[in-house]
């Protein structure tokens, strides 16, 4: 092995320089001196005989090969963490890691009671929520990052053939009033009352705006005619705002349980218009699957959808895939 001319201390170092921004800060993230980074470095180019960064700016900017040499070193990272996390696994679940992925309502309202479960009955094992955009996700999964995510949005095309993404529940997006709204005493309102409201919305760009919009316009409802009064960066943001009287939402019904509880919110149907938005797992067939995994899917999540069937799925992608069972279940 004498003759690869790196390390992967020196992978890391250039990782966190990339990610940092700057060799001080990446000092400070891998708990070393700031020399001793810049050693690392200049030792990697003269091993390499490449600049791996612009020294000119501000900012440490990497140079062509730097780029080229971050995207395999990502991945030898990847591989090398996957392999630590391969042997922990053999033995019983008493230890390892399981590394879970979700958007933004999932990961804030579903995945922490699935998680505390899965943590009663194996306390040993550590448990990371990675709470991220679909597209981020998707490719967290895709790099061995990420064991499994719940997902509500749509796996990028690049990404399609990778990953296997498993219909897993119906996400009900409730249209959403205070309690002292004059329409929330009614039962079923029509689609036009939709154009008398204010709406509070996630921006544009998010994954559930766009479910929303796209549902909405499947029932020739026209959502460049509903009147959005703001556009805020989270779900309790929103709920806070509807709560206030400034508006109406369409949220998660997962996200507003409590609320509905202590009826400080409420929600009202459409006639003949139903916001829903399938959610779904997403792993990748081709990388380890830990035990952790295999226990928290086989266990957990039947417990919070009842028509999860995860083996017949699991047996209907083999058979499609053609993949030998060893490939794919631990």
């Amino acid at each position: 092995m004498s003759d690869i001319p790196f390390t992967l201390d020196q992978l890391r170092i250039l990782k966190a320089i990339a990610l940092e921004g700057s060799f001080k800060k990446a000092a400070d993230t891998l708990y070393v001196s700031q020399p001793a980074v810049s050693l690392q470095v200049q030792n990697l180019e003269k091993q390499l005989n490449v600049h791996l960064f612009d020294r000119g700016g501000r900012k440490a900017q990497l140079t062509e090969a730097g780029h080229l040499l971050l995207n395999y070193a990502e991945k030898i990272i990847s591989l090398c963490q996957e392999t630590c996390r391969a042997l922990e696994d053999l033995g019983s679940l008493q230890g390892g890691t399981l590394i879970v992925g979700a958007s933004q309502t999932t990961g804030t309202y579903l995945l922490p009671r699935m998680i505390g479960m899965f943590r009663q009955k194996y306390p040993e094992v550590t448990v990371q929520l990675q709470v991220h955009s679909t597209r981020r996700t998707s490719w967290s999964i895709a790099n061995g990052q990420i064991d499994l995510a719940i997902i509500g949005g749509e796996v990028p095309i690049e990404l399609q053939e990778t990953l296997k993404s498993l219909p897993y529940a119906e996400d009900e997006l409730a249209l959403v009033l205070p309690p002292d709204h004059h329409l929330a005493k009614a039962e079923l309102i029509q689609k036009e009352d939709l154009y008398k409201l204010k709406f509070i919305t996630l921006d544009s760009q998010s994954t559930i705006r766009k479910v929303i919009d796209k549902v909405l316009t499947h029932y020739e409802i026209d959502v460049k005619r509903l009147k959005v009064e703001m556009e805020l960066n989270s779900i309790e943001a929103i709920k806070n705002a509807v709560q206030a009287g400034l508006g109406a939402a369409f949220i998660s019904t997962t996200a507003i349980q409590k609320e509905l509880q202590m009826q400080i919110l409420k929600t009202v149907r459409i006639k003949d218009v139903e916001v829903t938005r399938t959610l779904s797992v997403l792993i990748n067939p081709n990388r380890y699957r830990s035990r952790a995994s295999e226990a928290f899917t086989k266990e957990i999540l039947p417990q919070f959808s009842p028509c999860w069937d995860y083996l017949e799925i699991e047996k209907i992608y083999l058979i499609v895939q053609g993949v030998s069972g060893s490939q794919v279940i631990s």
